[in-house]
């Protein structure tokens, strides 16, 4: 299985996602760039995090005009794992590839710190060999998912909902709730399961020395996901 990580001008955290999935989950991998319309033929698809063109407009408004989107469109159309993370969560919203958005936080702030999440569907291609929790760092200024609440409904009933902000014993509440999340919504996936956005960062907590390294079982999870045949074009 052959990832690629795009870069848009302001991302900072694709060689982070090269890193993990090259030396942690030791799966092939290559940075494609942003005005490139080719997927150079990979089998997965990350949009990293960062400040894609300084996050004018808005976060990740520009970015989804960028040549490469409309390739990852139809790829993630015909079935093609694709994941945004923080920054590329907010890419995936404004490409409509998935619903909501990611709005100021509720405090006003800029938020850098560990989050706890529960895995809320484990039956997911990014999600099926997490364990129930896992941490992963948050780091945004722009993280409160929102939808309106016929697309909420939706999300909770077609279950939807992959990752929520929750305490270290597990426990789903509003006082582990970070930035003002819906519903604690840390994580969503389209409706075929194969497009995950989430603000959380695993690949910032996929080795030990970087904490319980249990971030690193969301790209596990996809690997084993699409070589049994679950996930893929």
């Amino acid at each position: 299985m052959r990832f690629g990580v795009v870069t848009f001008p302001g991302s900072n955290c694709d060689h982070d996602a090269y890193h993990v999935i090259k030396h942690v989950v030791h799966r092939d991998v290559e940075f494609l760039w942003h005005k490139d319309t080719d997927l150079s033929g990979v089998d997965a698809v990350i949009l990293p995090g960062g400040f894609s063109y300084g996050d004018s407009l808005r976060c990740g408004a520009i970015a989804r005009f960028s040549p490469i989107m409309e390739s990852i469109k139809d790829f993630a159309n015909a079935g093609g794992p694709v994941i945004g993370i923080c920054n590329g969560f907010q890419v995936l919203t404004e490409a409509g590839l998935l619903p909501g958005a990611l709005l100021r936080n509720q405090g006003l702030t800029f938020i850098c710190e560990d989050a706890w999440l529960s895995v809320d569907n484990g039956h997911l291609p990014w999600t099926g060999h997490c364990p129930e929790e896992i941490v992963a760092p948050i780091a945004h200024h722009d993280g409160c998912y929102f939808a309106d609440d016929e697309t909420l409904a939706r999300l909770e009933g077609e279950g939807r909902v992959a990752f929520r902000y929750c305490d270290r014993n597990g426990n789903v509440t509003p006082e582990a709730n970070p930035n003002g999340s819906l519903n604690n919504i840390a994580g969503i996936v389209n409706e075929r399961g194969n497009v995950l956005g989430m603000m959380p960062h695993p690949e910032r907590n996929a080795e030990a020395e970087l904490g319980d390294a249990s971030g690193a079982w969301v790209f596990r999870s996809v690997v084993r996901s699409f070589l049994e045949g679950e996930v893929g074009r």
